[in-house]
């Protein structure tokens, strides 16, 4: 079974052959990042807000989602692994703040004001 550790480690020497470790610093990772899930976003853009099953019937369209929604990944990795972050704690860590942060008061009255702004 692959691993986020497996993952970073063939990230690790995916970037030791080429020698691109001196361009994979934090900054450029981020801006990486930002750019690729940008260019996620645009497969979406000027389409309506489709459930997913709807997305989903069209093959074209997920598989680019797929090829996109991998980069912004493999950069995450990336940055994690430059910086020593354990994803799996840190998104644990994250899961439990938005748990507390996210009550179901709150969240009532966010979906509540989603819905009003919702189009159909």
């Amino acid at each position: 079974m692959t691993t986020i550790r497996s993952l970073q480690e063939r990230y690790r020497e995916f970037i030791a052959e080429r020698d691109w470790d001196q361009f994979h610093t934090p900054k450029n990772l981020a801006e990486a990042i930002s750019i690729e899930a940008s260019e996620l976003q645009e497969l979406f853009l000027w389409h309506d807000n489709h459930e997913a099953e709807t997305v989903k019937e069209n093959s074209e369209l997920c598989g680019r989602v797929e090829e996109e929604l991998a980069d912004v990944v493999i950069y995450c990795l990336g940055l994690a692994t430059q910086l020593d972050i354990d994803l799996v704690d840190a998104v644990e860590a994250k899961l439990d703040e938005n748990e507390r942060r996210f009550d179901e008061q709150t969240a009532d009255e966010i979906t509540e004001d989603l819905q009003r702004w919702q189009r159909k």
